[in-house]
């Protein structure tokens, strides 16, 4: 029996939608979030497709993608949280963050 090719029909990758991150298909919702919600944040996969309106074939879906290209999500999202770290490092204070200090003591 020939292998067959598994359905991709929850996950869509666009180099021009999103920055090219791997999303469950027909949302914005990327596949990273989903599996740092039900990983880091403890939600469950139920909840996770109710209150982001998803069918739950399309949360479960994106964490077996997940799970298929772990190295590769963790690796960019590292990459982005430290370009997101040194953009904060290398701005100057907004005047409410400049306020926010001045009332923190710091």
């Amino acid at each position: 029996m020939p292998l067959q090719s598994i359905s991709t029909e929850h996950i869509a990758i666009d180099p021009s939608y999103c920055f090219g991150k791997p999303r469950i298909a027909g949302t914005r919702m990327p596949v990273a979030t989903i599996a740092k919600l039900y990983l880091e944040m403890g939600e469950s996969l139920e909840d996770i497709a109710t209150e982001y309106d998803l069918s739950l074939a399309s949360v479960y879906a994106a964490m077996a993608y997940y799970y298929d290209h772990r190295q590769d999500i963790d690796r960019h999202t590292a990459e982005s949280e430290a370009y997101v770290e040194q953009i904060r490092r290398n701005s100057t204070p907004s005047p409410l963050q400049e306020k926010l200090r001045e009332i923190r003591g710091e």
